[in-house]
């Protein structure tokens, strides 16, 4: 039997930037309140 949490059923947000919705990830655990960007290039363009 499998450990863990299907990726189905990970948490999810939506980008402000590319109104992509990205995935919650393990590098994110303690943060995922704060994450707001999909990724470093949405982060740099910001709002």
């Amino acid at each position: 039997m499998p450990q863990g949490i299907a990726k189905a059923n990970l948490p999810t947000k939506t980008c402000p930037v590319c109104e992509r919705p990205f995935t919650w990830r393990k590098k994110w655990a303690r943060d995922w309140e704060k994450v707001v960007y999909c990724s470093d290039r949405c982060r740099k363009t910001g709002l």
